[in-house]
């Protein structure tokens, strides 16, 4: 057994994008139009297959598939208006109803009362993952934040409690992601090194991470740590994507390209993952 403040360096992250590949699971994406191009081909790249399918009329079809071929499902609530938070909330029922993993990502909670209420009304349906930087999850754990729109101003770190309240309360797993990334179910929590800043610069990659934490839920492993590995590889990706990049646009293609060609190697020789 692990113990705590060990740093996993040997992971079966690199049985999960194995596979990811070889099933390429349907990962449909109730998305926002900054981030459908990336998440898709991110999605595409990592062996998935993806659906960006946002029309209410085929919210109950797409959940029957998803669960019929073991697929998962995305919210992301970045570019909302009231069609499309009816919709999502219909897919959230849906998808939960067919026993379809899911999971939300409350872009810019806490800087509207709207987003709130949105975010709100989807975390209450209790996703499997509930994805966001520090001050997204700390304004949804009724903790007083800083956030800016889509932007943090608070550390990962200074969201650990809100995230164990939010996981608590809703009996799901919260990722947090920042300098340092954590997930936790409220019991167990792990840490997870990697990235750059660089990656701040570039529009859409956390939402890209929360689709590939969707394609991680449609795996064998247990979900906290189908979590964690994705995560972990994708902090793999992006420190050996900016090894190659000159700024954020050709880092964004290297990012697409990395994922895509990750070995094993290459995933067991950079994860660093530690239980805290």
């Amino acid at each position: 057994m692990l113990a705590e403040g060990m740093i996993m360096n040997n992971t079966n992250a690199h049985i999960l994008i194995s596979d990811i590949k070889s099933r390429s699971p349907l990962i449909w994406n109730i998305s926002n139009f900054v981030s459908m191009d990336i998440a898709a081909n991110m999605l595409l790249a990592i062996g998935a297959s993806p659906a960006m399918a946002h029309a209410m009329e085929e919210a109950d079809a797409f959940a029957s598939i998803c669960s019929a071929i073991n697929g998962a499902a995305t919210i992301n609530i970045g570019t909302f208006d009231n069609e499309w938070q009816k919709c999502a909330i219909k897919v959230a029922k849906s998808v939960t109803m067919n026993k379809v993993p899911w999971v939300l990502d409350p872009v810019g909670a806490g800087a509207s009362e709207y987003r709130n209420k949105n975010a709100m009304e989807l975390l209450n349906l209790k996703p499997t993952v509930l994805r966001g930087n520090a001050s997204e999850i700390i304004s949804l754990s009724g903790i007083k934040s800083s956030g800016k729109g889509v932007d943090t101003t608070s550390s990962s770190n200074e969201a650990l409690d809100a995230a164990n309240i939010i996981a608590n309360r809703y009996d799901t797993i919260v990722a947090v992601t920042g300098e340092i990334d954590y997930v936790t179910n409220s019991s167990k929590t792990y840490a997870i090194y990697g990235g750059n800043e660089m990656m701040t610069k570039i529009t859409a990659t956390g939402c890209a991470l929360t689709c590939l934490i969707g394609a991680a839920l449609t795996s064998e492993q247990e979900k906290l740590e189908a979590t964690a590995n994705i995560m972990g590889i994708y902090s793999v990706a992006c420190d050996l994507a900016l090894q190659k990049a000159n700024g954020p646009a050709s880092l964004r293609t290297e990012l697409i390209d990395t994922i895509y060609n990750l070995s094993d190697k290459d995933i067991n020789d950079n994860i660093r993952i530690e239980l805290v």
